[in-house]
C-alpha cells in the first residue's frame, strides 16, 4: 500500500536516530548500518538518501503489496530487526496485534533487554498507536 509509506517512514525517522558508532552495531544513521551498506558514507547520509534506500530496499521489496497494517508493521520490524526476521514473523502472525506480540516476545529474550527494553517497548506502544490512528 504505497499510500502508507510516508507515515511509516516518518515513524522510522522518529525512532531511528542520528549518527552513532557503537561497538555492538557499528556505524548507524537513521537505522541504516555500515554492515548492510558497506560502500555507503553512513556519517554523511542524508534523510533523503535514507528515505530512498528504505523505499527501494525495504518498502518496495517487502511491504508495498502487504495489506494494512502489516505493511507498516513489517517495514518497521525490517528496519529494526532485519527483513528476514520481519518476514518470519509475518509468516506466523494472524493479526497486527499478534505481530506486535511476536516482536515483544523477541525483545524479552534479548540479553540487553534490561538496558534497552523500555525504549523498545515504548517503540511498540507508539507503533500500536500509529496503526490505530491510521485505521
Amino acid at each position: 500500500m504505497k499510500k502508507n509509506f510516508p507515515r511509516a517512514m516518518s515513524f522510522v525517522f522518529k525512532w531511528e536516530g542520528e549518527y552513532s558508532n557503537r561497538k555492538s552495531d557499528g556505524e548507524t544513521k537513521y537505522g541504516i548500518t555500515k554492515k548492510s551498506y558497506p560502500k555507503l558514507d553512513i556519517k554523511n547520509l542524508t534523510r533523503k538518501q535514507a528515505k530512498e534506500i528504505y523505499k527501494q530496499d525495504y518498502w518496495g521489496k517487502a511491504c508495498d503489496n502487504l495489506p494494512f497494517p502489516f505493511d507498516v508493521l513489517v517495514f518497521d520490524a525490517s528496519v529494526q530487526h532485519g527483513r528476514g526476521r520481519a518476514d518470519r514473523w509475518m509468516g506466523k502472525a494472524t493479526t497486527g496485534r499478534h505481530y506486535l506480540f511476536l516482536r515483544l516476545e523477541h525483545y524479552a529474550k534479548l540479553k540487553h533487554f534490561d538496558k534497552f527494553g523500555r525504549g523498545w517497548v515504548n517503540r511498540l506502544i507508539d507503533l500500536f498507536k500509529l496503526i490505530e490512528e491510521m485505521k
